[in-house]
């Protein structure tokens, strides 16, 4: 079998057949297999007829019977006609079950490693220095994990970026305030002390012209390399990058020092990166500023939009060190795939970057860019996720919040340690919060309930997990461990469909991994503990009729709690063995 994927398999046997039949050559995904649905009678669906009959000339059902009478039959049980242009496919309970137990001897549950690895460097997270992190970093930072975690698994070699907010004109005007008050770096400043010398900072800019034009000086200096601007500078990003470690080992992700990437790293190539603009014929000036203007990008009024790539100050923007790193990345770097994790408003601002690096030649057939957009969290208001008194919800409270919440849903556990109970809860509480963002079309808005997203029904990680604890004590409580060896049995429907599901995995995971999209692996997710739950009900599994049932039914529960589990770390969520 390919991979483990029966619908890859399926298709490489309706590619054989309509070569045979009608001697047309297709690849095995165009044969467009599809899992039937709950509440059909068949397993699969293959839906290739009304496309392929377009292309041929030639009516679908023509195109269904020569498939149905050609069909290799040694997986099949019976495949047929159906509506149009359609043919139903069940799969023979013999080779199901013993593509089953090939799972139990295969560490990746039969989803196979890329053949030809990709170069990925993905941008995600992306604080800025001198701020705490808030409920506004949390998608950037989980849906980014989720995808490094699939890309991983996948064999792909990935880079991470946190482009860190540390330069321009936010740091002219702190640290001109900081002067002004007396501030050295040697004063000790916690993250909660820059967060309100920030928001003074900001307040003075905005009412001192004096200031204002003190501050835009200090990024001049900050970027011409002034050692008393570094300084204090410094400070401020040490104490900040302490903060942000703090926090994402507080959340389970995968970003560390080693992967900080602030907008300072940039500032050596953004100078030459306008030269290379301006000497291909891409910029223009106007009102005094370097321009570039991406073609197909125009205002309502039809106006051409611009890229500012140097200021009539001569200073630096956004648009300048986003140019400078697709250059950095593709050209020092030799990646292939960019991706950025960000929130879907700067979309129109990624499109005219990406283009621009096209026009440039940093952006070809061989090196692509994706921008991986999200949509807000909101509150019960329908408003973006606030605090009461209406500010912006920190990101630490935030999840030390959920802990405490879930430290209620097991302090009922009398049989676990306080120490146990605190693991569990946190990895609950964490769980639950990245759970029930990453269930949702990234895309799309969601709303924050913590009653639902801890709720012990639906589709919730902390369903989730007690799913995989009940398994885990059936089979600790059977005594007998499961052998890669250890045969299946598909005699009850029930267990049918278990086996079904489980195998659906491989194809499940390809989809999550290469659409970026974390919540088809959730909803497969919930779909198999459902499925299994409903196993669990109809098919006594310690109380089996026979040893052999018992084995198999053990067999099937441990696959499924090594697909919850794994499926789980894709997306960043520990599995506790007990709830």
């Amino acid at each position: 079998m390919l991979g483990g994927d029966v619908g890859l398999e399926l298709g490489l046997r309706v590619a054989e057949s309509l070569k045979a039949a009608l001697d047309v050559d297709i690849a095995p995904a165009e044969t467009l297999i599809r899992p039937a649905g709950t509440g059909r009678d068949a397993d699969f669906q293959c839906n290739v007829a009304m496309s392929l009959g377009k292309r041929l000339g030639r009516p679908p059902r023509e195109i269904v019977d020569a498939i149905v009478a050609t069909l290799d039959t040694d997986m099949i049980e019976y495949a047929e006609a159906a509506g149009p242009g359609f043919v139903n496919i069940t799969l023979n309970d013999d080779w199901l079950a013993a593509q089953t137990a090939r799972l139990l001897g295969d560490d990746r549950l039969g989803a196979p490693a890329a053949d030809i690895p990709i170069r990925y460097a993905i941008d995600y997270g992306s604080p800025n220095v001198a701020k705490e992190m808030h409920v506004g970093h949390l998608r950037s930072s989980i849906i980014g994990d989720a995808v490094v975690r699939l890309l991983d698994f996948a064999g792909h070699e990935v880079v991470r970026h946190n482009h860190l907010g540390d330069w321009g004109t936010p740091f002219g005007m702190l640290i001109e305030h900081l002067v002004d008050e007396g501030h050295a770096a040697t004063d000790g400043h916690s993250i909660s002390d820059l967060n309100g010398f920030y928001q003074a900072a900001r307040k003075k800019f905005d009412a001192d012209q004096e200031f204002a034009d003190r501050a835009r000086s200090r990024v001049v200096a900050l970027q011409g390399g002034d050692e008393a601007t570094l300084v204090l500078w410094r400070e401020l990003v040490a104490e900040s990058e302490r903060h942000f470690a703090k926090v994402y080992e507080l959340l389970g992700v995968k970003l560390g020092p080693q992967d900080y990437y602030g907008e300072s790293f940039y500032n050596p190539y953004l100078a030459d990166t306008v030269a290379e603009l301006e000497a291909k014929g891409l910029t223009e000036i106007s009102e005094g500023a370097v321009c570039v203007f991406p073609p197909g990008f125009v205002n309502r009024e039809g106006d051409r939009l611009p890229l500012i790539v140097r200021k009539t100050d001569g200073g630096y923007g956004y648009a300048s060190t986003d140019l400078a790193t697709v250059r950095y990345w593709t050209r020092d770097r030799g990646v292939t795939e960019l991706l950025y994790v960000v929130g879907s408003p700067q979309a129109q601002h990624f499109a005219m970057v990406f283009r621009a690096c096209e026009s440039a030649g940093w952006l070809d057939a061989e090196h692509r860019a994706t921008h991986i957009g999200f949509g807000s969290i909101l509150g019960e208001d329908g408003k973006p996720l606030r605090t009461r008194a209406g500010v912006t919800v920190k990101l630490v409270d935030l999840l030390r919040e959920a802990i405490d919440r879930a430290a209620l849903v097991v302090a009922a556990r009398s049989d676990l340690s306080g120490a146990d109970r605190a693991r569990i809860a946190r990895a609950v509480g964490i769980g639950a919060v990245k759970y029930a963002d990453l269930c949702a079309d990234r895309e799309k808005d969601y709303s924050f309930d913590w009653d639902r997203m801890l709720a012990l029904e639906g589709n919730t990680s902390v369903y989730l997990q007690y799913a995989n604890a009940r398994v885990l004590s059936v089979i600790a409580r059977a005594g007998w461990a499961v052998g890669p060896d250890t045969p299946v049995h598909l005699s009850v429907a029930a267990e049918r469909a278990l086996a079904l599901k489980l195998l659906q995995f491989p194809a499940v995971l390809s989809v999550a991994t290469t659409e970026f999209a974390p919540h088809k692996l959730c909803t497969y997710l919930y779909e198999t503990a459902a499925t299994f739950s409903n196993f669990y009900e109809s098919c006594p599994i310690l109380k089996a009729p026979t040893d052999e049932v018992r084995r198999s039914r053990l067999a099937l529960a441990q696959l499924t709690s090594r697909v919850l589990t794994q499926s789980l770390a894709l997306l960043g969520i520990e599995a506790p063995a007990r709830m």
